[in-house]
């Protein structure tokens, strides 16, 4: 029997137990990105968020369908009037290329630097551009309940007409009249009943290069309508979860809602979760600020506000100390102590590997000891249990880490453990690290050349000339490993090799 899960749900802005639709069974879909340019910070975290439930609801022993969809058209510059160039074609414009080409050639770097996250694949992968058909259906179910109308072939969801018998503005907690009175006065709005209303299908202009046959004419669907047909169709008229970031509650959220209610009467999801945004040391991350970074600068340290490189795993492990509701700033400071926790981690999962228990008949049990590891173990579910909270988890693990250590040591005698609470100790751990929060191995981060067999043989040289008393070679080993990022520890029972902390 699957434990409780309590998730926060952003519709009802309260914790809920979740309960998917079909038992044994979960649908995720995942708003993913518009492909015009590298993946960055603001694209890393809905991506490990959603990883990590992902994760966790397969350890469970759920089956779940994971759809994360690619926006390949229709995202305009300005998203709230429905206007200006469609964001992909304008960089095709920029660089002389074709639209298609810009999708698949960030679409493929995209995905270069998430899997480097050692983020999991989702189970379906739509294009927003092979999808037409599905979302002129959607819309003409939307004129046919009477919630769209059509001026000069561009057609518009009328929100006011919507407003009569639903609640526009339930997700985000705006008011309509507030929006309609507050909203200034646009490009590409006077062809509107309303300041609200927004689009769901483009006439495209003499200039606009991607542009389909419509009932209504050439040209291209909405933002919007795209992820309520994509969702729907993969996932069902009413799925699981839907998710993203707070920055796509409004308007992107709030008009699929609507859309899918006035097309089939129905929610389009049970339950809406956002992970929270990202700020830089202190600032909200904006190209005009100059503190822009992509996954890629992270990766190789070639940006002006980071004094060195830092790791995928650096980067996965620091969003993961902190639970996904809450604001995260980034920082070099930060991402030290990230760097150093994520090694301390790393290390704790290899001195497990080294642990062994040998029982006898005069083992005396330490009845405390076992039931406070099996209290921490039980922990690190329970973070998982309240919102899929990571930070709690990660924290139940720096505990459970203590004292692997100790007994790694001697400090503690791991006789003294149960056979059960051992094998728990060892599963939890290792499940939690790896399997849950997908923590992989960076063996050394700058230097790729290094791997575990390079690292043996090495290892095998130094334990030989500290035996002969070859001081001057052991220092020398140890002093070009350093470089890497890697040290050697000496104990009664030998030496092995860590990353330095």
């Amino acid at each position: 029997m699957n434990p409780e899960i309590l998730l926060y749900n952003t519709l009802t802005r309260k914790k809920e137990v979740f309960k998917p639709i079909t038992e044994g069974y979960a649908g995720i879909y995942l708003c993913g990105p518009t492909v015009y340019g590298d993946a960055h910070l603001g694209h890393a975290r809905p991506a490990i968020t959603f990883d990590l439930i992902y994760r966790y609801l397969r350890h469970l022993g759920l089956k779940v369908r994971y759809v994360r969809n690619i926006t390949d058209v229709g995202h305009l510059e300005d998203e709230l009037a429905d206007s200006g160039e469609d964001k992909i074609q304008k960089r095709a414009r920029i660089e002389k290329l074709e639209p298609m080409e810009i999708a698949q050639y960030y679409t493929d770097r995209y995905h270069e630097d998430i899997d480097r996250l050692n983020v999991l694949r989702p189970g379906i992968e739509p294009r927003a551009s092979g999808h037409i058909p599905e979302q002129i259906a959607i819309i003409e179910q939307i004129l046919n309940n009477g919630f769209a109308y059509v001026i000069d072939g561009s057609v518009y969801f009328d929100v006011m007409k919507f407003n009569q018998s639903h609640t526009y503005g339930h997700l985000s907690g705006r008011v309509l009249e507030d929006l309609v009175s507050g909203t200034r006065e646009l490009d590409g709005q006077d062809e509107k009943r309303n300041k609200a209303d927004f689009a769901l299908w483009k006439k495209a202009k003499p200039e606009h290069i991607m542009r389909w046959s419509s009932p209504w004419g050439e040209g291209f669907p909405g933002w919007h309508i795209e992820c309520s047909a994509m969702s729907t169709k993969y996932l069902g008229e009413t799925f699981d979860i839907h998710g993203g970031g707070m920055d796509l509650l409004f308007p992107h959220h709030e008009c699929e809602i609507a859309q899918c209610k006035a097309s089939t009467g129905k929610a389009q999801a049970n339950y809406w979760v956002h992970n929270n945004m990202l700020t830089i040391n202190g600032q909200k991350m904006g190209k005009s600020l100059g503190n822009f970074i992509t996954l890629k600068e992270f990766y190789s340290g070639n940006h002006h506000l980071l004094k060195q490189a830092y790791s995928p795993m650096t980067i996965r492990f620091f969003l993961l100390q902190a639970h996904y509701r809450g604001t995260v700033d980034f920082s070099n400071e930060a991402l030290n102590a990230a760097e150093k926790g994520y090694h301390k981690i790393m290390n704790g999962l290899r001195s497990l590997e080294g642990l062994t228990q040998n029982k006898n008949a005069n083992a005396e049990l330490n009845i405390n000891l076992n039931s406070e590891i099996n209290d921490i173990c039980k922990q690190c579910h329970d973070g998982m249990n309240d919102d899929f909270n990571s930070a709690i988890t990660i924290a139940s693990l720096f505990q459970l880490l203590k004292h692997i250590n100790s007994f790694k040591s001697g400090i503690q005698q791991i006789d003294t453990l149960s056979e059960n609470t051992f094998a728990m100790m060892k599963d939890t751990y290792k499940t939690f690290v790896g399997d849950i929060l997908g923590l992989s191995e960076e063996i050394a981060p700058n230097n790729p050349d290094f791997n575990k067999d390079l690292l043996s043989i090495i290892l095998d040289n130094y334990t030989d000339a500290k035996n002969k008393k070859d001081y001057a070679t052991v220092d020398m080993i140890r002093a070009k490993l350093k470089k890497s990022g890697i040290v050697f520890r000496d104990s009664k029972s030998g030496s092995e090799w860590a990353c330095e902390e």
